[in-house]
């Protein structure tokens, strides 16, 4: 049976899913399914089948379940419940065609657990944890009846005063191409079309870590070499990794917005990468063609996103309303509205849904008897996730680890912060299920030592800061401030540390400072937390900054001021067990740092794998006329792959194999790794390349490779690194992706500054 008559069964079939009752054969074939599916739809089913609409206001959920009943909606997104998902996919079953739904979620570091922030993730260089976490965040999403995720975010961000940069991995590109591939196949495991799987959308498509000035929604401009070096590949990766779907940026590419671009959306992604999937519009994005300047109204924006092979329009107001006039018309064709349908059916089919509407959703007689049940959280899995993205960035006279018989003033507008401590993007995890750092300092330390805790301060004191965070939060407000004069609350503190053995200071942001919609000029800790850090430190007492941030922070201050600093990023729902593991030494922290920790904001953008340059600054060397600021000393703060241990690791010197490489042969680079320290732990060994001389500028070193080694203390293991011309491959000002013969500069190190070494050639 090659064809399908879906209209006679409709007739017959009534109470039961057209899908449910077809041949087998039918269903195996996808191409053969979704165009005889196409033949039987209505221009109005077609047009509806575009639509993504949010639950919300604008839309009630009665009104939509019409509107799904009379084949006018595709999908929508931000119901997380069965209960609430189960009505709308009945009303599809009610629909002509029985067409179902999907409902589709944010989905980025966990789901009703919620595990570290994604540039935290990143940090932990791990890719079985980072693996775990997003199947874990898969399962628990399906077992809620999502379908689909708008993830992995794999923006390159090198700008931190932009928010996102805590939703993504990162300034590298290889890192993050890593991470992206390792993300798809956790979201989607076997296949999208499993229960406990959901389709992975890449987002945002493409380049919007790079927006001018750090600015959310801002432009870009930027080098096509630049794009394909740089910022294109982790978006490839997922795709190439079998992401189901593509979303769609917010930002303008060299003067076209993403949402428009049909070079972006037809010319690469469709035909030079051969994305078969389903693209997605961000919200609204559709409509603000208007503002960006490229569409007159409505119906020219919605001409121009279809166009340009927008499949969906998120939050739409403008498909269902503009594209059957444009047909009328002609500005269309009946081919621009099919192919994009085609592709909403084929990811609905690849997700499982025409086998089974309710394949996610299930039975009511099967829902859970509490939704938000501490027992289906992953805690322990997201406890041990956590532990491995921390960053020991200094550890003075062995401050840390703690001793577990101390007195410890804990203080900070952090110390004691459930919603914080999960970060952006937290899905359906929920504050009072999160830990914070003094529970989980209590929870270690018992009735064998002591804490005092003393806010000390507020996140900031900067009024109008406060209520633009509180605005971006519609059901309650996060920020809220203890009302206390900002000198009584630094009194409380200062007291509390005269009476402990050693301080830990909680500071940084809140979750709402690094998220969409929050750029920052500044990228200091709050004056009030400053304030705050240089009472304590007058005390005397050994002084333990934990940050929780979203992006790098200017703390250059702070590292003078304290004897230890452990970065924390947002650490999930476990969190604060997993950071007082770190802090008590019951675990030796082995995170890396993902992107480079500028010394001011005026240094941005500053990363590590920059291009060489006919006056690059050197250190030790004067200044004049070379690349520098002459009023603060050159270079990070902290580097990239940068994080310390509670133990020591030696390289040996570096082994290459050969000293050339041939187009299609090997070349192994081997050093030995010892950890000379007392303490059993983790390590990152980083291998960097240079091209030393080519047809164009090239940077002075590229990660293209790394390995994460457990060692007991005093054990030592020789690590081997493969490359060949693959790894020496770059894009030309032609755009081809080629190696060039000549010399080679490969470095192993710790991290990307403290590196040894060796040269070969390829021939």
């Amino acid at each position: 049976m090659k064809k399908l008559c879906l209209l006679g069964l409709v007739a017959t079939l009534a109470s039961h899913p057209v899908w449910a009752e077809t041949k087998p054969a039918a269903l195996k074939d996808k191409d053969a399914f979704v165009s005889d599916l196409l033949k039987q739809m209505t221009l109005d089913e077609k047009i509806g089948q575009l639509r993504l609409i949010s639950i919300g206001p604008e839309m009630p959920r009665e009104l939509i379940r019409q509107e799904i009943a009379a084949g006018r909606i595709g999908g929508t997104f931000n119901s997380i419940t069965r209960p609430e998902n189960r009505p709308m996919q009945d009303a599809a079953m009610r629909s002509r065609l029985k067409i179902p739904m999907f409902f589709a979620y944010d989905v980025i570091h966990g789901h009703r657990t919620i595990f570290p922030i994604s540039i935290a993730l990143a940090s932990s260089w791990d890719m079985d944890a980072i693996g775990r976490s997003g199947r874990i965040a898969a399962q628990e999403a399906a077992a809620d009846s999502l379908d689909i995720t708008f993830a992995p975010m794999v923006d390159i961000s090198r700008d931190p005063r932009w928010g996102r940069t805590s939703e993504g991995f990162g300034e590298d590109t290889y890192l993050v191409s890593r991470i992206a591939e390792v993300m798809v196949k956790a979201f989607q495991g076997v296949s999208p079309a499993n229960a406990d799987s959901i389709m992975a959308s890449v987002k945002h498509f493409a380049l919007y870590g790079a927006v001018e000035g750090g600015r959310d929604y801002n432009v870009v401009d930027m080098s096509p070499v630049k794009m394909y070096q740089d910022y294109l590949p982790p978006y490839h990766a997922a795709i190439k990794a079998g992401s189901g779907g593509v979303m769609v940026a917010l930002n303008s590419i060299n003067g076209v917005p993403a949402t428009a671009n049909t070079w972006l959306m037809n010319d690469l992604l469709r035909r030079d990468w051969g994305f078969k999937g389903l693209t997605v519009s961000d919200h609204g994005a559709i409509f603000e063609l208007i503002k960006h300047g490229v569409a007159k109204d409505g119906r020219e924006a919605a001409k121009l996103a279809i166009k340009a092979g927008i499949d969906m329009s998120m939050n739409d107001s403008l498909y269902g309303k503009e594209l059957p006039g444009l047909l009328k018309s002609g500005e269309i064709e009946q081919s621009d509205i099919d192919n994009a349908v085609r592709e909403v059916l084929g990811a609905k089919y690849d997700m499982g849904l025409f086998k089974d509407p309710y394949l996610r959703i299930g039975k009511a007689e099967d829902d859970p008897a509490d939704t938000y049940a501490d027992s289906r959280l992953h805690r322990a899995e997201a406890r041990d996730i956590a532990r491995r993205s921390l960053v020991l960035l200094k550890n003075q006279n062995n401050t840390l680890p703690l001793k577990k018989s101390a007195t410890i003033a804990l203080v900070g507008p952090l110390a004691k912060a459930p919603i914080d401590m999960m970060g952006s993007w937290a899905a359906a995890g929920k504050p009072e299920q999160s830990v914070t750092l003094l529970d989980g300092l209590n929870a270690v330390i018992g009735e064998k030592g002591k804490i005092i805790y003393a806010r000390g301060a507020n996140i900031t004191g900067d009024k109008a800061v406060v209520d633009y965070l509180n605005f971006l939060n519609f059901d309650a407000p996060e920020v809220v401030d203890d009302t206390r004069a900002p000198q009584v609350l630094i009194d409380e503190a200062v007291k509390a540390a005269k009476d402990a053995d050693v301080i830990v200071a909680a500071v940084g942001e809140s979750r709402g400072m690094s998220h969409e919609s929050s750029s920052r000029t500044d990228l200091n800790i709050p004056q009030s937390q400053r304030d705050l850090i240089k009472a304590l430190k007058a005390t005397g007492k050994p002084l333990v900054l934990v940050l929780m941030n979203g992006r790098p922070l200017s703390i250059l201050e702070e590292n003078q001021q304290a004897d230890a600093i452990l970065e924390t990023w947002f650490a999930g729902t476990e969190g604060g067990n997993a950071i007082a593991d770190v802090l008590f030494g019951d675990y030796n922290p082995s995170g890396k740092l993902p992107i480079t920790f500028p010394r001011s904001v005026g240094q941005i953008p500053t990363y590590y794998n920059h291009l060489t340059i006919g006056r690059p600054f050197t250190p030790g060397k004067p200044g004049n006329y070379t690349s520098q600021y002459f009023d603060d000393t050159t270079g990070p703060l902290f580097p990239f792959g940068y994080g310390l241990s509670y133990t020591t690791f030696t390289l040996s010197d570096m082994a290459l194999s050969s000293t050339t490489l041939n187009k299609t042969g090997k070349l192994d680079a081997s050093v030995t790794v010892a950890n000379t320290g007392k303490v059993d732990g983790e390590t990152v060994v980083q291998l960097y390349i240079q091209d030393v001389a080519g047809s164009m500028i090239r940077p002075i070193k590229e990660l293209k490779n790394f390995q994460k080694v457990m060692l007991k203390a005093g054990e030592e293991r020789t690590l081997h690194f493969t490359i060949t011309e693959e790894d020496l491959k770059f894009y030309n000002t032609q755009l081809k992706f080629a190696a060039e013969p000549g010399e080679f500069n490969v470095q192993i190190g710790l991290d990307s500054q403290d590196v040894q070494q060796q040269t070969f050639e390829l021939l």
